[in-house]
């Protein structure tokens, strides 16, 4: 089918079955509109806002976006940029000196391309014992920003997704403007655009007109009310409508507010990887699925997940607000695109592949590092886990090569016949071995005492309950998880069973905090936003 032909006649109808689970009024769900050439093809509201007084999800219903909000940060920085307030070539500490001296300079479009190899903010919160369920602050936030001069990589030089970027290129344009980032927001773009209900709502606490609840799965099995909270700003806290966001796609496709210039800069690749193009840009990520180039950005919060995307070769343009964490909008907009061309939904790929990646189940271990990924099977579906939990669909995307869908995880791989993967990342070639599927005796040696007087966080390793328990403490937190072994040397962290009010995730379904590893003056931390944290013994 070409990208013009006519539409399947039961489109509508078979977009309404992938949200079928969710259109129940027992049920949260989506809003979703589907245009091609500007003109609407499909909208569908699916569920509840409010399952407690029955109000139904509809284009009005207000609802977070989550990392969403990036987009319209970077688009604030190019505005003030174009008026010589700010330079994206700028040293981010030249505006906030309060920073720790980085070991080389991250300039402010490296902040906002992903590729500043700075932590993130929210990761080291959860390592150091503060959960992102608990309160606290946008200055507390700072201070922990402050106490993390250790990167992941050389600016430029890899790609990681990173809250800290944008938490830090929000507070700058806010800074240089003295606007709130709420009186930017709607003088410069909401404004202009007519999106009313599109708006920074830093706390899960505020109430706004129209806003819906946001929900995740209890241990009882029933839907509960999910919140957040950490304060949030232009790393992922505006809230928008149905209506605003299809108002917002139609701004990137032909540009009222912004500059044609600006808004292609967004999309262009924001650094070149060992040769290879990012996917992300400044603020957009930008990949390709059946040959056609898409261009968008997703967002996930407490309790909700969303995408908005463009197809431009196809003229397509998806919208998926969802008020429930158990939704997988990137996923589901590209079967919406096979739907629109006239394909089966699903990934693509050969047959026999779904059987290979099945019997390649189980964890992977990188052959000269601590990452650690997975293979697994739900629902008869091949998916990639990683410590970030859930899973990910997988796509065939060579004759022997996959990756799992999404957009900024630009990893390729094919399992090999002797229980090994190969893996693609940039261009760069790495083996990953198989880790032992059952547990395997915990490290000689591993009990004592570490700390890092730079970030402040300290550990002791014991026994407890018949586990090897990991106690993790830093100046705003303690937290506690299990040890395993999987390899002699790696371990990963885990839920504290004796902890838990309901058994937690299986470990090969992405059931893992992060991995710890013995070295000779200490353990090492490393999960997929935090690389390389060293804690020194002290006893």
């Amino acid at each position: 089918m070409s990208h013009d032909s006519p539409l399947p006649p039961d489109l509508s109808a078979r977009i309404d079955a992938l949200f079928a689970r969710w259109a129940r009024p027992d049920s949260p769900g989506a809003a979703v509109r589907v245009t091609r050439h500007g003109r609407e093809i499909h909208r569908g509201c699916y569920g509840m806002a409010d399952l407690a007084h029955a109000v139904p999800i509809d284009e009005r219903t207000v609802i977070r976006i989550g990392s969403q909000t990036k987009q319209f940060t970077v688009l604030l920085a190019l505005m003030l940029e174009a008026e010589g307030r700010l330079s994206m070539e700028d040293d981010v500490r030249r505006h906030l000196p309060w920073l720790p001296e980085y070991p080389q300079t991250v300039t402010l479009h490296h902040l906002a391309a992903n590729v500043g190899g700075l932590r993130d903010f929210l990761e080291i919160m959860i390592l150091g014992g503060l959960p992102v369920s608990a309160p606290s602050t946008r200055a507390g936030a700072r201070r922990i920003i402050g106490r993390h001069g250790g990167v992941n990589f050389r600016p430029g030089t890899d790609l990681i997704y990173c809250n800290t970027g944008f938490f830090l290129l929000s507070e700058i344009v806010e800074q240089v403007s003295g606007q709130s980032f709420n009186q930017l927001l709607e003088e410069r773009i909401t404004g202009p655009l007519g999106m009313r209900d599109t708006r920074l709502m830093p706390r899960d606490s505020e109430i706004l007109p129209r806003l819906a609840d946001h929900h995740t799965r209890g241990s009882d099995g029933g839907w509960h009310k999910a919140q957040w909270g950490v304060v949030l700003g232009g790393e992922g806290g505006m809230v928008s409508t149905l209506e605003d966001m299809t108002l917002w796609l139609a701004n990137l496709d032909a540009p009222k507010v912004g500059t044609p210039e600006m808004i292609a800069r967004m999309s262009t690749p924001g650094a070149v990887i060992d040769g290879i193009p990012s996917p992300y840009g400044l603020g957009l990520v930008t990949c390709r699925y059946r040959g056609l180039a898409s261009i968008g950005h997703g967002g996930g919060v407490a309790g909700g997940r969303s995408e908005s995307v463009r197809f431009p070769e196809a003229g397509i343009g998806i919208v998926i607000l969802g008020n429930t964490d158990d939704m997988g909008p990137f996923s589901l907009a590209r079967r919406i695109l096979d739907l629109v061309l006239g394909h089966e939904p699903g990934p693509s790929r050969s047959a026999g592949a779904t059987e290979r990646l099945a019997r390649a189940a189980g964890l992977y271990r990188a052959e000269d590092g601590d990452d650690v990924f997975g293979i697994a099977v739900k629902d008869g579906e091949p998916i990639f886990v990683s410590n970030m939990g859930g899973g990910l669909p997988i796509g065939q995307v060579g004759d022997d090569s996959f990756m799992p869908e999404r957009g900024i995880v630009a990893l390729e791989f094919t399992p090999r016949g002797d229980g090994s993967i190969d893996t693609r990342w940039f261009g760069r070639a790495q083996r990953f071995h198989r880790l032992s599927d059952t547990a395997l005796p915990t490290a000689p040696g591993l009990a004592g005492r570490y700390a890092d007087a730079a970030t402040g966080f300290t550990a002791e390793i014991g026994e407890d309950s018949g586990e090897t328990v990991l106690r993790l403490r830093t100046p705003y937190g303690t937290w506690e998880t299990a040890l395993e072994a999987r390899a002699p040397d790696l371990h990963l962290a885990l839920p504290r069973r004796v902890l838990a009010d309901a058994p937690p995730p299986a470990i090969e379904a992405g059931g893992w905090l992060f991995t710890v590893r013995r070295v000779p003056d200490g353990i090492m931390l490393n999960d997929d936003r935090t690389k390389r944290l060293l804690l020194t013994r002290t006893h």
